[in-house]
């Protein structure tokens, strides 16, 4: 079954072909064989009686008459009369060499009906005579030369019937073929639509259309569309709120401490206030890895270089690989907070990071390797978790809230992509992202 599945197409297209070929190859099979084995058979038959029995009637009338003047006559009005050239060899005999011999179907009919109607010594020649098939029966005188034509031995429905079973086959198959490719076309544009806006794009022309079935699919995803967008809008008004409302009350909170001078007391509330200021921002960051950026058509390359040149005005020593010409439809600010976020990460912990972008088929892969610490294999997908903090090498302490690592992946799930994290040929971690081209 596995290796059968192997050979069978993947599309829907190239499968409801083949449930259209497949059923329609096998009739003409079974209407072939029926054809070949019951009426060609039967068919060639009786013209090889109705040959055989001609030249049975030529032998008859040549003993009923048997004058030479009177074989003259009868040879003379045979081809006119019963389509036969006759001629005759007075004194020979067929020898065995020349016996009669079947190779074909119409010497095999042709042999069978010189059997019931002749009854005597015969050769058949169907390869030396062109058109013509040339037949010799021994006679009690000599040897009787009986040349006819070939379709007086075979009937011309047998190309009629192979050319039209073939002619209406390649038009039903047309039709197939054009009636599914309408059919399947509104099944890809939903799943195009389906993938653009898993990577954030707008699919504003989309409709439902085709079959009934297909049409509910879509439907139904316009309105799963619809619904994911309200609430993506919904929790993005509400932290707009809450950032106002919250930076309403920080702002009123260093008013505060601002006069009450520079006592220990007030320097250590004023340094939970920056905490909660920072935890605050990177939770909003958070939340707009989904926000309404239009998506556009960004040069790779030079993304990466400008990403790379913020992080080094920051302090950090970044090695950049990145020639791959590849241009991808995704939205700028967004593809920059992931890749900062990944730099910023490696910069906090290693002394050395390497930025590099390849194209791999239909892919694209970035890599960000660093010489840190790294981080066990166990604890690598509860680092992409929300405010997670790893503390053995990566914590809230270094700088971080815990929230890097949730925007990226956020960030490259609503472009279509993966991250995953690996070990670092450097010694430390490999973070590889990669984008569908």
């Amino acid at each position: 079954m596995k290796m059968i599945k192997h050979f069978l197409p993947r599309t829907l297209l190239g499968r409801s072909i083949l449930i259209v070929v497949v059923p329609l190859i096998m009739l003409q099979v079974i209407t072939t064989f029926i054809f070949f084995n019951r009426h060609w058979e039967t068919i060639s038959l009786l013209l090889s009686r109705s040959f055989s029995g001609n030249i049975s009637m030529v032998i008859d009338t040549m003993n009923r008459f048997p004058e030479v003047e009177d074989r003259e006559w009868i040879f003379m009005i045979s081809p006119g009369n019963l389509g036969l050239e006759l001629s005759f060899e007075e004194g020979a005999i067929l020898s065995e060499e020349t016996a009669k011999k079947s190779d074909g179907l119409i010497e095999e009919m042709l042999e069978q009906g010189m059997d019931e109607r002749v009854r005597r010594p015969f050769r058949i020649d169907n390869e030396n005579f062109g058109d013509k098939v040339q037949v010799k029966i021994q006679l009690p005188e000599g040897v009787l030369n009986v040349l006819g034509k070939r379709k007086l031995l075979f009937s011309s429905t047998t190309y009629i019937l192979i050319l039209w079973m073939i002619g209406t086959s390649l038009i039903l198959l047309a039709v197939a073929i054009i009636f599914m490719r309408n059919q399947v076309r509104p099944i890809r544009r939903l799943a195009a639509a389906a993938d653009n806006f898993g990577k954030g794009r707008d699919v504003p022309h989309f409709k439902p259309e085709g079959a009934a079935e297909v049409r509910r699919a879509a439907a139904a995803f316009k309105l799963m569309q619809a619904r994911i967008q309200r609430q993506i809008n919904q929790r993005t008004e509400m932290l707009a709120g809450v950032s106002h409302d919250l930076g309403t009350v920080l702002t009123r909170m260093k008013l505060e401490l601002a006069m009450l001078g520079d006592s220990s007391e007030a320097k250590a509330l004023a340094a939970d206030v920056a905490e909660m200021e920072h935890m605050i921002e990177g939770y909003l960051a958070f939340a707009r890895g989904e926000g309404k950026e239009n998506a556009e058509p960004v040069n790779v390359d030079r993304m990466l270089a400008e990403v790379a040149d913020n992080a080094r005005r920051n302090g950090a020593e970044i090695e950049l690989e990145a020639d791959t010409g590849v241009t991808i439809t995704l939205r700028p600010n967004a593809f920059r907070r992931c890749l900062g976020n990944l730099l910023g990460n490696a910069a906090r912990h290693a002394q050395h990071i390497r930025l590099a972008a390849q194209r791999r088929d239909h892919q694209l892969e970035i890599t960000v390797d660093d010489d840190g610490p790294g981080i066990p294999e166990d604890r690598r997908e509860d680092v992409f978790k929300a405010f997670f903090r790893l503390d053995e090498a990566r914590n809230l302490d270094s700088g971080g809230v815990g929230l890097g690592l949730s925007i990226s992946r956020d960030i490259v799930h609503a472009h279509g992509g993966e991250i995953s994290l690996e070990n670092s040929p450097l010694g430390g971690l490999r973070v590889c992202v990669l984008f569908p081209v």
